[in-house]
């Protein structure tokens, strides 16, 4: 195997995202803020600092929100080319394939984007290099695995199998959404596996090939946090990650915050917004842009989206996205609020594991 460097990533944006609906209904869900950011920003920055120079983006058919969204790399001097899955879904494998062209006969890294880790891939990257390994996957170990594909091991710990989504798994680990291919080898595979029986072309299938045809495929536990952003306590729970991994300089006061409101810990206030004088914020929280605070109790560990308006209420271990207007006496906690969405009127009560989804006016 060649020892090139790794310059492309095919990242996920596609996907329906059921189980995180009413709020998917009309966002796609690698746009939901962790942190104040598009989950998918996260992934992106991820594979660009272990070295990528070219990303390829999966959308779902006519979706042109992503790419609106994210743009054309420029960001994060790069180059981001999107393209559709023909045929529609068939599975994760079946993404891959559809970017053939884009990679050619390079290596790549696939990274899921609603996949959330702390710490860089960089090692993995350099390992992998390093062992001239045709494959390398991260795995982490989880609660229950049978949600996941689950690496098979011999008696001397030798990776011999990947099975996906076992009734009764082998051990408690999981495959996650990180991994590395050598130059081809992901194609030729592809061409020797046929779908599942839930009609998907499984990327377990293609690693299971690997590993009964003497490829070499490596592997890297993940020691730190990983999450497969799956259902909404999943994304509270990367949002609190995510913001006690921010650097110092990331929480920036840019908006205006009245003689009176109490900032405590790390607080980022975007450009715009205004901190009426009985606000208590405690960090670490982030606050977008144009927004309205006034009378509340705002985190820790709170995500406000841009242009919200908050009163009278109290808001922690929550994730408010942009344009919404709460004004009423209740407290939110471990919850997720849609786009434009409105709960008004007052009433001393507490919301909690609640969903809305955009543009939702709730009066109580």
């Amino acid at each position: 195997m060649s020892l090139k460097k790794i310059r492309k990533a095919i990242l996920t944006g596609g996907g329906r995202a059921t189980r995180l609906r009413p709020v998917t209904s009309t966002i796609n869900k690698h746009l939901i803020p962790l942190a104040n950011k598009p989950m998918i920003f996260h992934a992106i920055q991820k594979v660009v600092d272990a070295g990528v120079e070219e990303i390829f983006i999966n959308l779902n058919p006519g979706d042109t929100e992503l790419a609106k969204y994210i743009g054309d790399g420029g960001h994060w001097g790069i180059k981001i080319t999107y393209f559709e899955q023909e045929g529609g879904p068939q599975g994760v494998a079946h993404v891959v394939k559809q970017a053939q062209k884009f990679i050619g006969n390079d290596p790549f890294i696939f990274f899921l984007s609603d996949n959330v880790v702390l710490g860089d891939i960089k090692p993995m990257v350099a390992e992998f290099t390093e062992n001239k390994y045709d494959c390398m996957l991260a795995l982490s170990e989880v609660p229950n695995a049978k949600s996941f594909g689950v690496p098979v091991f011999d008696e001397n710990k030798k990776l011999v199998d990947v099975w996906e989504k076992p009734e009764n798994p082998p051990n408690n680990f999981a495959v996650t959404g990180i991994y590395i291919y050598g130059p081809d080898v992901f194609f030729k595979a592809f061409d020797n596996i046929e779908k599942s029986a839930r009609g998907e072309y499984e990327i377990s299938s293609i690693h299971s090939h690997f590993l009964k045809n003497d490829y070499k495929v490596g592997y890297k536990e993940i020691t730190g946090w990983w999450k497969d952003t799956g259902q909404a306590h999943d994304l509270i729970l990367a949002n609190k990650l995510l913001l006690d991994e921010l650097k110092d300089e990331e929480f920036v006061i840019q908006g205006k915050v009245e003689e009176g409101a109490t900032l405590t810990e790390k607080v980022h206030i975007g450009a715009g917004t205004i901190v009426r004088n009985d606000v208590k914020i405690k960090g670490p929280t982030t606050i977008g842009e144009n927004c309205i605070l006034e009378n509340c109790v705002i985190g820790p560990y709170a995500t406000i989206g841009s242009g919200c308006v908050i009163k009278n209420a109290e808001v922690n271990n929550s994730i408010i996205l942009k344009n919404c207007t709460i004004d009423c006496q209740l407290k939110f906690t471990e919850s997720i609020v849609g786009e434009k969405a409105e709960v008004v009127k007052k009433r001393t009560d507490e919301c909690r594991r609640i969903i809305i989804g955009e543009q939702t006016v709730i009066e109580v």
